[in-house]
């Protein structure tokens, strides 16, 4: 672990391992706001398709209007899935939901020494870690409870990202048609679906969307919020006009205003 001066954060805190799970070694980054505290904290929770991307570069567009707003940030590590042609790997993702539920648990046993106040924690994630901290958020595990959840164009309806996606080749899709195998992977894949765990209890949730999002659709976020709403949880949706995927490209767009509503919304909810 190391620790430096950030132009982000009073206090960079690198490579924390959190946790271990099969060996693997679970780490995250933390930023920590000038001052006695204590503060708000956002845990952040990087896409790439549940196989890929990192805690640093993928998430980074969304340090600097956090540290601004004096938010504390733990931005971290899971456990991906392989690489494998197999479609039945994606299943093993739900790992990766346990060990959000671990990163939740680590940060408030350290709430005191990250002056950070335990009961005022978001978790944010962006395209598969939205799907990842929204699952975990809906299914806490004990005391993981938090306090309100951003969504970047997460995957909400796993099935029908499934069956709809033209990212899945059509010939894949007959392949399974009818089989055992398909409904195997149908019932996991609700299992690991945000908007099948919505309840009255849910945590207030900001879905953050691109409308021309065609790797995940807008309607996604839509589905998500409007089940949420049927329960009488809390849930804002807020479309990105014309974005696509990832908020590295919208970076390269300008497209910005996103930063600004996170912030406020975060700072009302926490």
């Amino acid at each position: 672990m190391s620790i430096t001066a950030s132009p982000l954060a009073a206090e960079l805190r690198e490579d924390i391992q959190y946790g271990q799970a099969a060996g693997v070694p679970l780490r995250l980054d933390a930023r920590i706001p000038e001052g006695r505290g204590p503060f708000p904290a956002a845990i952040i929770v990087h896409g790439g398709a549940w196989v890929a991307g990192d805690k640093r570069t993928t998430v980074q567009p969304l340090f600097q209007p956090l540290a601004d707003a004096k938010i504390a940030t733990f931005s971290i590590s899971y456990r991906l899935a392989n690489r494998r042609p197999d479609i039945a790997e994606l299943l093993t993702f739900a790992t990766a939901i346990d060990d959000v539920r671990s990163a939740v648990a680590y940060v408030k046993q350290h709430a005191e020494e990250f002056r950070i106040d335990p009961s005022r924690i978001a978790l944010i994630g962006e395209s598969a870690g939205a799907q990842l901290a929204s699952m975990a958020a809906l299914r806490p595990g004990a005391g993981g409870e938090v306090k309100a959840v951003v969504a970047f164009y997460g995957p909400s309806d796993l099935v029908r990202l499934a069956q709809q996606s033209t990212w899945i080749p059509d010939n894949i899709r007959q392949s399974l048609k009818g089989s055992a195998f398909e409904q195997m992977l149908f019932a996991g894949l609700r299992e690991l679906s945000p908007v099948n765990w919505v309840s009255h209890d849910s945590p207030p949730f900001l879905l953050i969307h691109g409308t021309a999002d065609t790797l995940v659709p807008f309607d996604q976020s839509k589905e998500l919020c409007d089940k949420l709403h049927e329960v009488g949880a809390t849930c804002e949706l807020y479309p990105v006009n014309g974005a696509h995927h990832g908020i590295r490209w919208w970076e390269s767009d300008h497209r910005n205003a996103y930063k600004h509503e996170m912030v406020q919304w975060l700072q009302r909810m926490l």
